[in-house]
């Protein structure tokens, strides 16, 4: 197996073609790498080599440095895991890693089989950490090589084979078994009885010892850790079926000559495979969004060298300044600036702009965006972890790997109710020893096969999961699932104004100044205040002055939801914000209902500036929708009253509170959680951290917040109002998909354990109810992902 990804100069033979002019099309030398994986095709075992992934440079994929206080030399690594089929596969990939030396932390999800590990890269390596997993009978692989074309292909085919076996050797026996069906006691021949039973257990050991591998391997795994996994009644009761028939045929006038299952053996072996498949393939399509947004980089690009040639190097190998050929229909490998006259590119994950963009020469292009017309030629000027892409990806494995509230307490409940199940089985098994021994066995493999709570424990991820697709389509990021629950319960909905229910970027409308102080002067100093600061109304004024020219400041520093303060070489304290920070009393103003920024020294005020701010277009519907729905509205704003009663009047909130310091947002926001209320907070995710924290749950709206700092649940790539209704629409349809799905595991285990306890159920139905309630489960949460946000919340039906 090739794979691009890896495909990185490492000492291997470079084939030179002659030198083409740049920024035409030269020649290309292509540098290959090695397959690192080998021949391994199977299941990790202890001698697999991973020390790939130890490699800085390949690291850099999938690990993160932690900066934190308390945390400094940690890293953060999210790797897929290959072999999970179900929650008890992610308890023992868990199990596996924690305890060990080095290991902080570690979290499998178990609907999209990644795993989020802590460890100290000072204590141990990443490849010590995947032999331990392999150890337990899996394999840790990089995302990209996991959800890599030939990757999946391998594991759908060696399914696929599994699956035929199972089928066609369950279609032989039934042929076999057909007779007893329909024949009379005693009318077939007793030699010919016996040849009918031997040729069916002739053609299940395949369907034992092959098609049922992986239940017994991850039954092994778990019984070695005294654990009791999903697969463990279902392996135990393959094997029970088997070798009672087993005995039954060897010795036909011993105690268990009286009948033979290896068809229900053979059924039920054939439905679990067949149910694994489908559930494992609309798994895929509920994480799948997910996958593709993250995974949309490509796996290698060429880069022009230093004598005008291309090669075709890992994205990882890019560095600043180096200059890449993009085709038409790829995306840009890293932010860089174009080279070439024009290009036409697709943002729609990182704005949320569904609508093709043309890009001129010197203009910036981001990394993740598709080159939708021609080959272009880019300097690169961020790349890796540094790319806003990268930021995107991590809020998305972080979603991805999260585990919420309701999926905790349902594998809490999972564990231990599969004890349960080896009980119910076994005194099953003994209560009808009493009565009719032929039957006992079969009714108590019935009971361990239908009992398997893998739809409980499906029931929460699938739904929340697939929602967070539909979402990142849209360029809205999720970064707890868990917020789905909170925001589908909120009654209340606070907006800030500046950057949210106004655009983000004002424009300079009028300077007023002291007398001695000319316009120019006073736009240079602003200016000079306001770089660094991503505020709307100091982004205004630094786009009103050349960078080239500014006075040069020292202390230089912004006072949360105040402004910005610095010194003048001379020492001279200066300030840029509101009239309260700067101090001094500005002259009277006409422009009392418009944006208005002060500047001041230690004399007092400088000069003032006069900023006009719009409305965005659907901020008015989008209030009117949620107070249509019954939900209170409010405008929470630090700017003047006139002005933010002006912005609230126009989009028409039902209360508004202005000249609200960062430290009084928070008060009000507590004051409102203390009467009861769960509220959502929608800010800019510039300067409302704290209080995006401080809600029940919270929406940074506008693609300038800092992901990496962002304080909210849910980040609106693009710039529109009407976001925050269609998320909430489509939670309150999650929740009801995930209400439906916990009834619906509820109702089938409440019907099916008494059917089976009875007798009234064989085993072979057992394994296509056991199939068919994970697949009922997973497919009622496909229909999130089928459907737009805004549909979620009209054709999702409130059947539960």
């Amino acid at each position: 197996m090739e794979d691009p990804h890896y495909a990185t100069p490492m000492n291997q033979a470079v084939t030179t073609l002659p030198v083409g002019p740049a920024l035409a099309d030269p020649p290309i030398r292509t540098a290959q790498a090695p397959d690192w994986l080998g021949e391994h095709r199977g299941p990790l075992t202890v001698t697999d080599d991973f020390a790939v992934l130890d490699d800085p440079l390949e690291q850099q994929a999938f690990t993160e440095r932690i900066q934190a206080e308390g945390q400094e030399g940690q890293a953060e690594s999210v790797l897929m895991v290959q072999g999970m089929y179900c929650a008890a596969c992610a308890d023992t990939v868990e199990s596996a890693l924690q305890g060990l030396p080095g290991v902080r932390e570690a979290r499998v999800h178990a609907a999209t089989r990644r795993l989020r590990v802590r460890w100290d890269p000072s204590l141990t390596r990443m490849s010590t950490l995947a032999q331990a997993v392999g150890r337990a009978g899996y394999r840790l692989l990089p995302m990209q090589q996991a959800l890599s074309i030939s990757q999946r292909l391998q594991e759908t085919r060696q399914a696929l084979w599994r699956l035929f076996v199972a089928g066609f050797c369950m279609m032989q026996v039934m042929m076999y078994a057909w007779p007893a069906y329909v024949t009379a006691p005693g009318e077939i021949p007793p030699d010919i009885d016996q040849l009918l039973r031997w040729a069916s257990w002739v053609i299940s050991l395949p369907v034992v010892f092959f098609a049922s591998g992986p239940f017994f391997r991850s039954a092994w795994n778990d019984l070695r850790r005294g654990r009791v996994g999903m697969d463990t009644p279902v392996s135990l009761g393959i094997l029970v079926t088997f070798l009672v028939s087993s005995a039954a045929t060897f010795d036909p006038s011993g105690p268990w000559g009286a009948e033979v299952w290896f068809d229900s053996l053979t059924m039920f072996v054939f439905f679990l495979l067949g149910g694994r498949y489908l559930e494992h393939k609309a798994r895929d399509r509920t994480a799948g969004a997910l996958d593709s947004l993250m995974n949309r980089l490509p796996a290698a690009c060429e880069r022009q060298t230093g004598d005008g040639i291309y090669e075709t190097v890992s994205i990882r190998r890019l560095a600043t300044g180096d200059v890449v050929r993009v085709p038409a229909g790829e995306a840009f490998p890293a932010d860089g600036e174009l080279l070439d006259e024009r290009a036409t590119v697709d943002e729609a994950l990182l704005t949320g702009e569904s609508h093709p963009l043309t890009r001129t020469r010197g203009e910036h292009v981001v990394a993740g965006s598709f080159n939708l017309a021609g080959p272009v030629h880019v300097r690169l000027l961020r790349v890796g972890g540094d790319t806003r892409f990268a930021q995107i990806v991590r809020l998305m494995e972080q979603a991805s790997t999260e585990k919420p509230r309701l999926a905790i307490l349902a594998d809490r409940v999972a564990a231990p109710f599969l004890v349960l199940v080896l009980l119910a089985a076994a005194l099953a098994g003994w209560y009808w020893w009493q009565i009719d021994h032929t039957q006992a066995f079969a009714v108590a493999v019935a009971v361990l096969i239908v009992t398997c709570p893998c739809a409980l424990s499906l029931a929460t991820p699938a739904a929340m999961l697939a929602s967070a697709g539909s979402l990142a389509r849209k360029g809205v990021l999720v970064r707890r699932l868990q917020a789905f629950e909170t925001l589908a319960g909120i009654d209340t909905v606070v907006f800030d104004k500046t950057g949210t229910l106004t655009h983000e970027g004002l424009s300079l409308c009028k300077v007023r100044t002291r007398p001695g102080l000319d316009r120019a002067q006073a736009l240079a100093l602003a200016a000079a205040l306001a770089q660094g600061s991503l505020h709307p109304a100091s982004r205004a004024l630094a786009r009103e002055a050349p960078g080239a020219g500014l006075p040069h400041l020292r202390d230089h520093a912004e006072v949360a939801g105040q402004g910005m303060q610095g010194r003048l070489p001379d020492g001279t304290l200066v300030r840029l914000g509101s009239a309260g920070f700067c101090g001094g009393t500005p002259p009277a103003s006409r422009d009392e209902d418009a944006p208005v920024v002060h500047l001041s020294d230690e004399r007092g005020w400088m000069a003032s500036f006069v900023l006009q701010e719009s409305l965005r277009a659907d901020a008015a519907a989008a209030v009117a929708s949620l107070r249509g729905q019954g939900l209170r509205t409010l405008l929470l704003s630090g700017d003047r009253p006139q002005a933010a009663g002006r912005i609230a009047q126009a989009v028409g909130v039902d209360e508004v509170i202005a000249q609200a310091s960062p430290e009084r947002k928070l008060q009000e926001i507590a004051a409102m959680q203390a009467q009861g209320r769960r509220v959502a907070m929608v800010g800019d995710g510039l300067n409302d951290g704290p209080v995006l924290a401080r809600a029940d749950t919270s929406f940074a709206l506008g693609h300038a917040a800092p992901l990496a700092q962002a304080q909210s649940d849910f980040v609106i790539q693009g710039a529109s109002v009407m976001d925050v209704v269609d998320t909430l629409h489509l939670a309150r349809a999650t929740m009801r998909v995930v209400r439906q799905n916990l009834v619906w595991a509820a109702v089938y285990n409440a019907v099916s354990v008494p059917l089976a306890l009875v007798g009234w159920m064989p085993p072979w139905l057992a394994g296509l109810g056991m199939a068919g309630s994970s697949l009922l489960v997973i497919g009622n949460a496909l229909r999130l992902s089928a459907r737009s946000p805004r549909q979620g919340m009209a054709e999702v039906p409130a059947t539960a």
